[in-house]
């Protein structure tokens, strides 16, 4: 019964053996994987405290320039738009300035139209000799004419001066001999203007070359 015994358990130890005995060669492999995965990623994350602010100061300055060129992007607008808006301005003031010349340059014209008939009056009456000196007549004349002056109207057309068709309005032409240039014979009505408005012009007489 003892050599019976003996016999069988070196056969179940050697089945035991035989199971587990790969065991121990497959552990040195995976050992070495391993070490050399973790060197393959200790490579790739191997940065210095330089490269890391090098590459923070990279990315600022990138960022201050693009800010910068927005910047004066936006400052260069702006600019034109108010030197726009101040051309505006000055045309928008020059067109008003001119439009209130040319009101008032009309206000004053209507006035002094409807006071032509009363000079042409006075003048007959000067002429006349209807306007003495120190009469009452004579002093109410001196007054319209006066406003007539501030007004800015100014009476133009004498005898003697050259024939402008511009300004003179021809209600008669005498041939005269010796007469080289239509001239002025007599005037009939003076001729008013007020700045550059012609209110009215000169009816005259006009001395012609005789043929």
């Amino acid at each position: 019964m003892t050599d019976k015994n003996f016999d069988e358990v070196p056969e179940n130890e050697g089945s035991d053996a035989a199971a587990s005995g790969p065991a121990p060669d497959s552990g040195i492999p995976e050992n070495a994987d391993a070490a050399e995965a973790a060197a393959a990623e200790g490579s790739d994350d191997d940065l210095t405290v330089d490269d890391i602010l090098n590459a923070m100061q990279t990315d600022e300055a990138t960022l201050h320039d693009a800010d910068g060129a927005g910047i004066a992007d936006a400052e260069h607008a702006l600019l034109n738009d108010l030197k726009r808006l101040q051309a505006e301005y000055a045309n928008y003031r020059r067109r008003t300035e001119e439009q209130r010349h040319i009101e008032i340059a009309r206000a004053k014209g209507e006035a002094a139209k409807g006071l032509l008939p009363v000079l042409d009056d006075l003048d007959r009456a000067q002429q006349h000799g209807d306007l003495a000196e120190g009469t009452a007549f004579a002093v109410i004349a001196e007054k319209v004419r006066t406003v007539v002056e501030r007004l800015g109207v100014v009476a133009y057309g004498a005898a003697g001066e050259e024939f402008d068709p511009q300004h003179h309005e021809a209600i008669f032409q005498q041939p005269t001999p010796g007469a080289t240039t239509s001239t002025i014979l007599e005037v009939a009505e003076l001729g008013y203007r007020l700045g550059d408005v012609e209110l009215r012009p000169a009816k005259v007489v006009v001395a012609v070359p005789a043929e």
